[in-house]
């Protein structure tokens, strides 16, 4: 089946210009200003924004294991809604896909999404953090990314030896830096927040310095090291140094480890639980300037949905996450590029381009003629209200509910084929 996508705007040299799009067989067959050729179904944008579509490093599906919280088809089509057309989803599930079989049968059961889905592989068995994977035959099996998000491996022997056998493999570990042993059963930032509401705090340093463990092992073995949220001053400060240093590390940050911080929890709001924490305001501008100067390389959502009676308890009691996937692009666009902090296509780089190149995902779409049709389109020009009614995800533990923005998403196409579609 072809499609036709007319009168939308594409970027061109940070300027908009007309575009129309040509796909047919999955791929982008034509781009022009004005396309007269006829195809199965035509749509038109109305002049809305043409993006390549969105990519997302830092996913949590839930299934098997947790489906009361998310599944495959919920999460994928959350991602849809929030113009995302590959995202790459975590490996703690129950069970976790840690041998080939198991990889195998997850990997199936993410044919069922409405997105595409790259598949995380543990690092360790089990994710228990006591002995590693057998990375020759997840590889094999078609691993190409590996993490125990969700947790730290506190065993360096264990991160050393990963390291060694995923740097001869040429694939990255993805990690979670987090030292138990500093983290003293802290559910909220160890800061201002904390000494309001009688919480116990969560220290940087249980981040920091697992992250200046790794990337000495990181130096050492030559593995791809990529950081997962990093939320500190002293995180964003040792990244740099360690790339300046020839190290081979890459790290993203999420959505709102860059919109909000620990300022804005103004009560007992499990909402604004997460792990990381909302950190202070230093932590939230080092994080942005860390974006503005690459040494973090791009966004991800940690989309992590929890059931609404689970959020009901407040920090002590309720889980860390929120959910990302619906309203990252619009928040970030209205905070940052609406205001001229950050042009739209650094934004664009940041959720999508960047995502590609540093994973080498050859099966993610890009605007130009062959590539695979993996596009968003999005609205600039008209407020909405960000409502959690309207989400995809079984999901609404979100800190952003009632917020208003700009960016919201209109169509969203995988593969040629409409995945989310508002007009």
């Amino acid at each position: 089946m072809s499609l036709l996508l007319k009168n939308g705007r594409k970027l061109n040299h940070h300027q908009m210009e007309p575009i129309e799009i040509l796909i047919d067989g999955g791929k982008i067959i034509e781009m022009a200003t004005s396309i007269t050729q006829s195809a199965s179904e035509q749509i038109d944008l109305h002049g809305a924004f043409v993006s390549p579509g969105l990519i997302d490093m830092h996913v949590h599906l839930r299934e098997p294991g947790y489906t009361n919280k998310e599944t495959i088809i919920t999460g994928s089509q959350a991602a849809a809604h929030g113009g995302y057309t590959t995202i790459a989803a975590m490996a703690n599930l129950n069970p976790t896909c840690d041998t080939a079989e198991k990889f195998h049968q997850q990997v199936a059961r993410n044919q069922q999404g409405a997105i595409k889905i790259e598949q995380y592989a543990p690092v360790t068995q089990g994710r228990a953090g006591q002995a590693v994977v057998d990375f020759d035959e997840l590889n094999a099996a078609g691993a190409r990314f590996f993490s125990d998000d969700g947790s730290g491996i506190q065993d360096a022997a264990v991160v050393y030896e990963g390291m060694q056998q995923m740097a001869k493999l040429g694939v990255p570990m993805c990690d979670h830096a987090q030292d138990m042993q500093l983290s003293f059963e802290g559910v909220i930032n160890d800061g201002d927040a904390a000494k309001r509401l009688g919480l116990p705090g969560l220290p940087d340093v249980s981040e920091t310095a697992q992250i200046a463990r790794n990337l000495a092992l990181a130096q050492v073995t030559g593995v791809h090291y990529h950081v997962c949220h990093v939320s500190t001053k002293e995180s964003v400060d040792l990244v740099r140094h360690a790339k300046q240093q020839g190290v081979n590390v890459t790290c993203e940050v999420t959505p709102h480890h860059i919109l909000l911080d620990e300022s804005d929890i103004t009560f007992d709001n499990s909402q604004m639980k997460m792990n990381p924490p909302l950190r202070d305001f230093d932590d939230r501008q080092a994080c942005i300037n860390g974006l503005m100067d690459g040494t973090i390389d791009i966004i991800a959502t940690d989309h992590a949905p929890h059931t609404d009676e689970e959020k009901q308890h407040g920090f002590l009691n309720s889980p860390n996450g929120i959910v990302g996937s619906e309203t990252a692009f619009a928040l970030l666009y209205t905070q940052f590029v609406k205001s001229k902090l950050w042009t739209l296509p650094q934004l664009i780089d940041w959720m999508s381009t960047k995502n590609k190149e540093i994973f080498d995902l050859p099966n993610a779409g890009e605007l130009k003629i062959g590539a695979p049709a993996d596009i968003a389109v999005f609205d600039l020009e008209h407020e909405f209200t960000i409502d959690d009614q309207e989400f995809l995800s079984k999901g609404h533990n979100s800190p952003f509910i009632g917020k208003q923005a700009y960016g919201e998403t209109v169509l969203t196409v995988v593969d040629g084929e409409v995945a989310y579609r508002r007009m």
